[in-house]
């Protein structure tokens, strides 16, 4: 994480399991550890009565980017407490998508430091609370803690020296009807204490929990403690504005994390940023060309005691034309699937970080597309191709499967359906099993070598693409629809008909072009396209447009003319996810002649939306594009081009993903992330999830459903590659000549 660090981003190395218990252990223990923000603490909130005074951005806290334990930064709190006044500052946990935010240990622990001394006395209070809101517990049973002085577990703080400050959270009184627990703790809170009317800075970094023994914490001091591990064989990667460093090291229980440390024109080696145990990469955007460093990196404990440095590793950038750059782009967020992977299954994480046992279907399908992009850009050997694909076979045909039909989210290391969405979800995707289908069914005919693997991998996608009961999920011979889900204790309970223009075409699609278990090619027209009562509402529900209620649009945007679309088009994952494999130049239907010149139409009213801007939101423009699904500053979103749904998130894959679509403008917004942008927005997977500069958030995880699209269609944007291999399926030209026939009718 270059410059700007969180608590995290990682990469997990498909071999070792260890790398993903590391990631599971510090998320169990790390409350902060550094912002990603430079000037303010996005996870936190903070606010101030006259006459007291607090240090504030935007609500939240300010970032201290010149004294840190962990860098590149830490939190600042600067106040003045007056008589009358009074003021609190709140740091929060991270929580991460399907995590469970349980910590573990009873003690809590951070760090302070003050340029100038303070008396016990005068330093804040502080309190803890298990609810996100803070001081507000609004979530039911929330709790909170008794205030108590800080100064009671500092006594006086020196000027310029770091102090542990150690908390006993068992012992500390809850002040709330309710009981606390420490396990869920989400806030630390300081406010004000006495009024003593001066001006105070305290900085405040490493915040974590913990059992640590009091024995082995007076070891560590008393400098008898084992000593750390060097890291060793680091290796520095050079490119147009950043470095990439990979090491490798042996990692025990005592490690915290990595810190690296960078030399500039054989100036001194200084800290620049921090990296999590189970993950041996980090990425230093440097923002020029031409720039020569040289790096070294330690490990750090919980008692920050640091090893010795690495033997030092050297590159520098360079000026790279369009397609190195392109390159660079599909091979850092290849290695989402491919370093990110679980290590059971080889299926794709749902998001990083996230819950570590949740590994999703659809994702696991686009990621497909990536690893055979891998092959043929040679990242990986056709070998481990082959390896990981099978590996992926192998725990598709052991996972639990509803008439054919795999689950939404499945555990990597058992198996086991996860209900993520509610009771009545614990049955068969039928979406997420079309998306993971695509993806095998391109990997069927891109691993169709005369080799015993490749024959071997070739029937067994075979049977799993011939076992999935597509006629299954229309319930009824009589029904005009597909269904999204089924369950053996739910049957057709949630009936959510799939119905078009979005994501799932390649549904419809699969389902006709199915040897074994088809649907009517007329089935398209009643369902997908279909004209009655219950799809018009459908698609003006979701939209809240009737602009493209009844499949067909017609009407111009921006000068742009949609002939398939509801309202503007909706977002950008329409345009991908269904034609990652299935090339929309080969698609037509009664609605529109091109599937292709659709698709780049709905890319062109996106990208001419954010040029227009009617919402007024920062960053937007010809080179800041891409309204799509993604994470946001409140959580899982799907942003589109309409009053709605436009929230001013950006989400990176939106005009990635387009680059066959919109070649020219792609290319300006990926320099544009890169170049303009990378500080915040480029790390070890490449481009980040999303970012809204309106607020000045940038996402602090990745998506598996947002990374492959970047590499598949951009390499169908080159080569074609997944569209050609695709399409060579049997079974694809069986089916265009059926939706041909159904579209005479």
């Amino acid at each position: 994480m270059a410059r700007c660090k969180i608590i995290g981003v990682v990469a997990l190395a498909l071999a070792f399991a260890p790398a993903l218990q590391a990631q599971s252990a510090y998320y169990r223990h790390a409350f902060f550890d550094n912002s990603q923000q430079s000037d303010f603490y996005w996870n936190s909130t903070a606010q101030a009565a006259a006459p007291s005074t607090l240090e504030l951005q935007h609500r939240r806290l300010p970032v201290e980017t010149k004294y840190f334990l962990s860098p590149p930064n830490a939190i600042r709190l600067q106040w003045q407490s007056q008589s009358g006044g009074g003021w609190d500052a709140e740091i929060h946990l991270v929580n991460f998508p399907n995590r469970f935010p349980e910590l573990s240990g009873q003690y809590l622990y951070f760090w302070v430091y003050s340029p100038s001394a303070i008396a016990a006395a005068d330093l804040p209070e502080f309190l803890l609370s298990d609810a996100r809101e803070g001081l507000q517990v609004a979530e039911f049973p929330g709790s909170f803690t008794a205030p108590e002085p800080l100064g009671k577990y500092t006594g006086d703080l020196p000027a310029g020296k770091w102090l542990r400050v150690r908390v006993p959270m068992h012992s500390l009184r809850s002040a709330s009807v309710f009981e606390f627990h420490p396990e869920r703790l989400q806030s630390l809170i300081f406010h004000q204490g006495r009024a003593d009317g001066a001006a105070h800075t305290l900085i405040i970094d490493q915040v974590h929990v913990d059992d640590e023994a009091a024995a082995a914490s007076n070891l560590a001091a008393a400098g008898k403690a084992p000593a750390l591990p060097v890291p060793s064989q680091l290796t520095a990667t050079g490119y147009e504005r950043h470095v990439l460093l990979h090491w490798e090291a042996a990692e025990t229980a005592a490690l915290a994390h990595y810190v690296i440390y960078r030399s500039r024109d054989g100036g001194p080696y200084e800290p620049i940023g921090m990296q999590l145990p189970g993950t041996h990469r980090y990425s230093d955007f440097i923002g020029s060309t031409d720039v020569k460093a040289s790096y070294r990196v330690a490990e750090v404990d919980w008692s920050n005691r640091t090893s010795a440095q690495s033997a030092p590793a050297a590159a520098a950038t360079h000026a790279m034309s369009d397609d190195e750059l392109l390159t660079m782009l599909q091979e850092a967020a290849f290695q989402y699937y491919w370093d990110g992977g679980e290590p059971n299954s080889g299926m794709a994480h749902e998001s990083m970080p996230g819950d570590d046992r949740i590994v999703a279907t659809g994702a696991s399908g686009l990621a497909i597309a990536a690893i055979l992009v891998g092959v043929d850009r040679h990242f990986i050997t056709r070998a481990q191709g082959l390896a990981r694909l099978t590996r992926i076979v192998t725990f598709l045909e052991r996972a639990p499967r509803y008439h054919g039909v795999w689950s939404h989210y499945m555990n990597g290391a058992t198996r086991e359906t996860l209900p993520l969405f509610g009771m009545l979800d614990n049955g068969g995707d039928l979406v997420e099993t079309a998306f993971i289908t695509q993806g095998l069914l391109t990997a069927r005919q891109y691993f169709n070598g005369p080799a015993a693997g490749e024959r071997d991998l070739y029937q067994r996608i075979t049977k799993l693409w011939e076992g999935i009961e597509w006629d299954w999920y229309r319930d009824n011979a009589q029904s005009d629809y597909l269904y999204w889900h089924w369950s053996p204790q739910w049957a057709f309970q949630i009936r959510h008909p799939l119905i078009g223009f979005n994501e799932v075409m390649v549904v419809y699609l699969l389902a006709i072009a199915s040897p074994t278990h088809s649907v009517p090619a007329d089935l398209y027209y009643s369902g997908w396209a279909g004209q009655g009562e219950r799809a018009l509402a459908y698609r003006q529900g979701w939209s809240g447009s009737a602009d493209g209620n009844h499949y067909g649009n017609g009407n111009t945007y921006f000068g742009i003319k949609l002939d398939v679309g509801v309202g503007t088009g909706g977002p950008l994952f329409f345009t991908h996810y269904s034609f990652m494999g299935f090339d929309p130049h080969a698609l037509h239907d009664r609605y529109t002649a091109s599937y292709f010149e659709n698709n780049r139409n709905i890319a062109l009213i996106n990208r001419a939306y954010c040029i227009a801007n009617p919402k007024h939101y920062a960053g937007y423009g010809a080179d800041a594009w891409g309204l799509t699904a993604s994470d946001g500053p409140t959580g899982y979103k799907t942003p589109a081009p309409d009053a709605d749904n436009d929230t001013g998130t950006i989400t990176l894959t939106g005009a990635l993903a387009s680059f066959p679509y919109t070649p020219e403008a792609s290319m300006a917004a990926f320099k544009h992330y890169y170049r303009d942008l990378g500080a915040q927005l480029w790390d070890i997977y490449g481009p980040r999830d999303a970012y809204n500069p309106t607020v000045n958030w940038v996402s602090p995880i990745y998506m598996g459903l947002n990374q492959a699209p970047i590499v598949a269609m951009v390499e169908n944007y080159r080569t074609g590659l997944l569209w050609k291999t695709f399409m060579t399926n049997p079974e694809i030209a069986v089916m265009q000549k059926k939706l041909d026939e159904a579209t005479a009718r």
